[in-house]
């Protein structure tokens, strides 16, 4: 028997724990080189752990939920044994050579044994831990085997002993208000901490414009079909918004700044993050150097980022180092909001939905497809001046798309 333990790699600057996901692998199953044991979850990202060496799980030492910092045994390998053969035999109990038995899970996750959470819920109901079969690793009773526990019924009195009948009726306890507790992710943790931060550390403030969207609605009615027959892509607003941001973003640097400590960095480039809505929070991908790419292009990567993000596939370093980012809050309905920044950047775009409005146009009112937009930005960096006509060349470049293509 050669026992190894798998402990959790480091996985991305600053990250000093992460919570179980998922376990590929059980107790007494065979590992094979390079096969995934486990899905990790950081406060940034997804990652799959793969076996350093093959042979066969004897051991699960961290269960699925619990979190665990880097460098932390989650469980032990046996190399020397294979699938047919059990990773370990029990001691003889007589002379007589006995019959090797799969090794069963420790102490800590044996069968009936409560984990700590579980163990406080069973004494708060008076509920002993034999009445309740575990669902966890081993069976393991885990905590919500304990939340869904119920007292076991007692004998009934003798009638002799039975309590006289209620004279006038009790009506029953209403129903549907339970509740249910449920841990936080690591990428739910991380959002709060760093957006309570945003509001702590920064001098945030958002300016409001309003775009008529008619010109840029009637460009993507006229050429969408074309488009997406020529570039394999469909064409939607958000590659002509990142467009003009990049644009706008060259003509005030500030807005594309971050501090660091007592200096200002401006980059010559534009690494647009664009915030993306996922079952566990939201995320925010990086298109690189956006500035230098087509529609088509922008577009493209958007696509594919986006198809990661919803897949939980993202690596780390595709959701780090932006320099501005672009939330659009208009698919779910908002009509106007005030975005938070992403730190460490200096500001943020937010989008919002189209809705006809009477606005007046050449002294006569007209019904037009309004969207207002939003920009929070970091006061300490950017001047009001620069922040409103940041957001004003913004709506010029939407509303007159061809100055898109022309770079005017």
């Amino acid at each position: 028997m050669s026992i190894v333990d798998i402990k959790v790699p480091p996985v991305g600057e600053s990250v000093t724990e992460v919570s179980i996901l998922q376990w590929r692998k059980q107790p007494g199953q065979a590992v094979a080189l390079d096969e995934t044991l486990c899905e990790l979850e950081s406060d940034k990202a997804t990652l799959e752990l793969p076996a350093e060496q093959a042979g066969v799980l004897v051991e699960i030492l961290v269960a699925e939920g619990d979190t665990v910092a880097i460098g932390g045994v989650i469980a032990r390998i046996d190399t020397a044994a294979t699938a047919s053969a059990p990773a370990m035999e029990a001691p003889a109990a007589a002379p007589a050579p006995v019959a090797p038995v799969a090794l069963a899970p420790t102490a800590s996750h044996a069968a009936g044994h409560p984990s700590p959470a579980a163990a406080k819920i069973l004494a708060e109901k008076a509920i002993p831990a034999t009445a309740v079969t575990g669902t966890g690793v081993g069976g393991r009773i885990t905590k919500e085997d304990a939340l869904q526990a119920v007292p076991p019924q007692l004998d009934p009195l003798p009638a002799v002993l039975q309590p006289p009948a209620q004279l006038f009726p009790v009506a029953e306890a209403p129903t549907g208000r339970e509740t249910k507790r449920q841990k936080m992710t690591q990428l739910r943790k991380t959002i709060a901490r760093r957006l309570v931060a945003v509001k702590n550390e920064t001098a945030m403030l958002t300016t409001f414009n309003e775009v008529d969207m008619q010109p840029l609605m009637d460009l993507r009615k006229k050429y969408k079909d074309r488009f997406k027959e020529k570039h394999g892509v469909g064409l939607g607003y958000m590659s002509f918004f990142t467009a003009a941001v990049c644009m706008a973003l060259e003509e005030f640097p500030s807005v594309n700044a971050q501090i660091d400590g007592d200096e200002m960095i401006f980059a010559n480039y534009c690494d647009i993050s664009i915030a993306v809505s996922t079952p566990k929070g939201l995320v925010v991908p990086v298109v690189r150097n956006a500035e230098t790419l087509s529609l088509a292009e922008i577009e493209a990567e958007i696509g594919r980022l986006a198809a990661k993000a919803r897949d939980g596939k993202l690596s780390i370093e595709e959701m780090s180092g932006g320099t501005f980012t672009i939330t659009n809050g208009g698919v779910f309905g908002s009509m106007l909001s005030t975005p938070i920044i992403n730190a460490p950047q200096a500001a943020i775009l937010g989008m919002h939905n189209i809705v006809e409005r009477p606005v007046a146009r050449n002294g006569q009112v007209v019904i037009r497809p309004i969207m207002y937009v939003a920009l929070s930005y970091d006061h300490r960096l950017i001047d009001g001046r620069e922040s409103v006509s940041f957001l004003v060349r913004i709506k010029e470049l939407l509303e007159d798309p061809a100055r898109l293509l022309l770079k005017v």
